[in-house]
């Protein structure tokens, strides 16, 4: 495993190589199993995989988040050592992939980016794009791995390949989650004990709420699981939402078609999102 700081030294050693194939897996840091996963899978489809880690502040509409959001690089560096195939990590600083003021681009994501996370945390996409377009310009990877975590994010990512026409191939990968069904995220690890015992409860809410998708329709679900968390006011729920998977738009129909379920809660300071297919 070799690790850079400045991009300009990770092309130069990257041209040396001449690798086939190309894979990048974008982190912020604080690596779980979730991350791991993707890794290995970018080590079977490619010659070389790059791990970024950089906590983008584009996509932060709140500074205390982006000032409390989990680092540990070391440890990230001694989990991704133990597995077995060709990693480079790429850890900027700021500075190498932005210019003074940092700021993001503007980009129209439509639909994609009004709803749930989009309408919640302001120009969070806007900076998620910014990042990522920045990466691929940089890394030119010939594919990227995203976890089904951050599902929005994803079909985010996909336009944004499509619209400024980036030559990379997006995989998408399933959530991994945690034995009591928690979907792993960095952020799990600024739970107190107290509510990640209590937090299996988002994931449990999801499968009961597609459990009843046979008798009920999107809006009696709906209202089942605000009614839910009312029992449970140490969850603050910003959204429940049945959507269409390709559109991202509310459905009040289940005809069949590809939907998903998506929640997003705070517990305590800490806000979790998760989604399934329903």
């Amino acid at each position: 495993m070799r690790v850079f700081y400045q991009k300009s030294e990770l092309n130069a050693s990257k041209n040396k190589i001449l690798a086939k194939s190309i894979g990048l897996v974008p982190t912020m840091g604080a690596l779980h199993k979730g991350h791991i996963m993707l890794v290995k899978r970018a080590l079977e489809d490619n010659e070389l995989v790059l791990v970024s880690i950089f906590i983008n502040p584009t996509q932060f509409d709140n500074p205390e988040d982006l000032k409390n959001y989990p680092k540990n690089f070391e440890s990230d560096l001694q989990k991704l050592k133990k597995l077995k195939g060709n990693i480079w990590v790429y850890a900027p600083k700021a500075s190498d992939l932005y210019s003074e003021p940092i700021t993001a681009k503007l980009f129209y994501f439509g639909s994609l980016e009004s709803t749930m996370e989009g309408a919640n945390r302001k120009d969070h996409f806007q900076g998620v794009a910014t990042i990522v377009q920045k990466l691929f310009e940089v890394l030119e990877p010939t594919s990227a791995y995203f976890g089904e975590k951050d599902f929005q994010q994803l079909k985010i990512v996909i336009a944004l390949v499509n619209q400024e026409k980036i030559p990379v191939k997006i995989i998408p990968c399933p959530i991994i989650r945690h034995s009591d069904g928690l979907a792993m995220s960095s952020r799990n690890k600024l739970l107190n004990p107290k509510h990640r015992a209590m937090a299996p409860i988002i994931y449990e809410t999801l499968q009961k709420a597609s459990a009843l998708k046979e008798k009920h329709s999107p809006v009696q679900i709906e209202s089942w699981v605000i009614d839910f968390f009312e029992l449970h006011p140490e969850f603050e729920l910003e959204y429940f939402t049945i959507a269409d998977a390709e559109s991202l738009q509310k459905t009040s129909i289940l005809n069949g078609t590809k939907n998903r379920a998506f929640i997003a809660v705070k517990l305590g300071h800490v806000r979790l999102i998760d989604n399934v297919k329903f």
